[in-house]
Formats: C-alpha cells, sequence, structure tokens
C-alpha cells in the first residue's frame, strides 16, 4: 500500500520538538508530528489534592482542541459549559501516561499540571500529548531542582505514545488523519524507556482484530516509541 505522503508502512512522520515555546510555563515546548502540532505546557503549584497522601507529589493533564484546529471550527469545551467526552478522555490517558514517569514521593507536595492544546490536527493527537507532555514535565522538573526546590529529580522514566492502526488489510505505523479517519482497527500504545507498556488502547473500528494483528500493530509502536525516545533525549540534552 502506498501512503499518502510516501512514507513506508513502519516509519513516522517527521517529527519536531522545540522546547521552552512559552515563556512563563515552569517547562513547554511545541511538538509537532507531521501535521499535527500540539502545544505542551508544564505549570507547578506548591499544593496537592486533597486524595494525595500526605508528602507526596500529584501530575495532571489537561487537552483541548482550539477551535480550527480540525477541517471545520468546533465549539470550545466552554461554549458547552463541560468538557466534551472525547477530550475527558484523551486528558486521563495523558495524565495516567505522565504519572508513570514520575516518583511522586520524590515530588514531594507539588502539584504539576501539563496543559496540551492542539493548534493543528491531523491524527495522533493524543499521543503527540502524551510525547510532549512529557518533555515539558521533565523540564518542569529540572526547574524545581534548578530552584533548589527539590534534591534531584522525580522522573523515573522517559514516556512516548505513537499510533498504529491497520488501513485497507495493511499494519501502518503513525497513522495520519486520512488514514486514521478510514481505519479498520486503530491502536495508541505509551511506553516507558524500557521498552515496557504503560496503556494501550486498541479499537476494531471497522472490523473486530485478532491477537496476532494487535501483537503486530504492538510491535509497530515499539519501533516508533524507541525513535520517539531518541527524540525526546535530544530535545533534553541527553538529560532529565
Amino acid at each position: 500500500m502506498k501512503r499518502q505522503d510516501g512514507r513506508g508502512y513502519d516509519e513516522l512522520r517527521p517529527i519536531k520538538i522545540t522546547t521552552d515555546f512559552v515563556k512563563f510555563a515552569e517547562g513547554s515546548c511545541l511538538i509537532e508530528c507531521g501535521d499535527t502540532k500540539v502545544l505542551c505546557c508544564a505549570s507547578v503549584e506548591n499544593r496537592t489534592p486533597p486524595h494525595v497522601p500526605e508528602g507526596t507529589g500529584w501530575v495532571t493533564a489537561e487537552y483541548s482542541m482550539l477551535p480550527r484546529a480540525n477541517r471545520e471550527r468546533s465549539r470550545r469545551d466552554i461554549a458547552k459549559l463541560k468538557l466534551s467526552p472525547r477530550s475527558a478522555e484523551i486528558q486521563r490517558l495523558v495524565g495516567r501516561s505522565l504519572r508513570a514517569a514520575v516518583d511522586m514521593a520524590k515530588l514531594g507536595e507539588h502539584t504539576i499540571t501539563i496543559d496540551c492544546d492542539v493548534l493543528q490536527g491531523d491524527g495522533g493527537t493524543r499521543t503527540a500529548s502524551v510525547t510532549g507532555g512529557f518533555i515539558a514535565l521533565a523540564l518542569a522538573c529540572r526547574s524545581l531542582v534548578e530552584s533548589g526546590a527539590l534534591g534531584s529529580s522525580p522522573i523515573r522514566h522517559f514516556v512516548t505514545g505513537v499510533s498504529a492502526g491497520i488501513v485497507d488489510e495493511q499494519p501502518l505505523l503513525d497513522l495520519q488523519y486520512s488514514e486514521d479517519s478510514r481505519a479498520q482497527v486503530d491502536l495508541n500504545c505509551v511506553m516507558n524507556e524500557l521498552g515496557e507498556i504503560i496503556e494501550l488502547q486498541g479499537t476494531g473500528e471497522g472490523r473486530a482484530f485478532t491477537l496476532n494483528e494487535q501483537q503486530e500493530l504492538v510491535r509497530l509502536c515499539a519501533k516508533g516509541n524507541r525513535e520517539l525516545l531518541a527524540i525526546q533525549k535530544e530535545a533534553l540534552g541527553g538529560r532529565v
């Protein structure tokens, strides 16, 4: 199957990460995955939610798409007086994924909120939010160490996310919208730098899929996540 952008079946879209994209956030980056662009900003507060045990920290995320992030204007969540179900589901995914990267005891009584705002969506916005959100999180933790608020970084390991799917019976890595919109099977995979799976979301959009097909998609995602990990480390200067 020939892909619209000429990529091989197991190739990522071109990835670009610009750190410190926003002046005032404790950590920020713009992540560009092909034509998908997500702004990720990390904000630090010296308090934690009531449910968090004393002496430990918390990491959470919020996700939103700007009205013209897509081909047609969408209404802002605030205009509907509630978060859209899709945004709520994605921000829970991003929050869970990023919490897996952090030692909450070492973070201490700090809350780090990662805002992921989609400037332009062309498929893979949730996984781009995880990959870029980790960069913003790591930079915020670095700022806490540099300010003396923490003795060492609470980051335990890097976290990346990527999608794969089956389109016209062909497994493909990192679907863009023209592929994602007609995928028979769609899978999102979040992994740590050890190659361990943090979250796996697989859906039979057009048909059910087999365990062998799932494993093939996960293998594609593992390859993509290894490549994203190298890009993350370069963006962070090889350290958290």
